[in-house]
């Protein structure tokens, strides 16, 4: 497990510091098959295997917003921050896809917590993450994610 913090005082602290990396976790066609249900995005370079395995890639790929939506839970793995009510998504400043993340892959997530600033009722984080994918010389994502906590 990563890195617990009880308060806002305490994450204040924390400003600056490398948070670890994550476990590997891995992007199934199963995985990929569900988050194109939820989104509607039925591309054949992410669905359809047997195409896919003559596209451009060799094998079908996540969704980048797949790989995206995954940053919570890897991230959870690496801030754990109580002694607060309220925990949410904020947005993202920056990001980008360097390399697509064939199915079957593994990622996980390196983090690095930049600014912590005060807002009314409490604070917001900026992370810097970088998706790494398993042998891969490129990573999947690189982003900038705010995230407030509010007592």
């Amino acid at each position: 497990m990563g890195i617990t913090v009880n308060g806002l005082d305490e994450l204040k602290k924390l400003a600056g510091s490398d948070l670890g990396t994550s476990e590997w976790i891995e992007v199934t066609q199963e995985r990929i098959n569900t988050f194109a249900d939820a989104t509607g995005d039925h591309q054949w370079i992410h669905v359809d295997p047997e195409r896919a395995k003559e596209g451009p890639f060799g094998a079908p790929i996540a969704h980048g917003y797949l790989t995206l939506s995954l940053f919570i839970p890897l991230f959870t793995e690496l801030l754990d921050v109580q002694g607060v009510t309220t925990k949410v998504n904020y947005g993202l400043n920056k990001v980008r896809f360097p390399s697509p993340v064939k199915v079957g892959s593994r990622i996980r997530l390196v983090g690095r917590l930049g600014e912590v600033m005060e807002v009314p009722g409490g604070v917001q984080i900026a992370v810097d993450g970088t998706i790494e994918i398993e042998g891969g010389a490129k990573p999947a994502a690189v982003l900038q994610s705010l995230s407030r906590f509010y007592l």
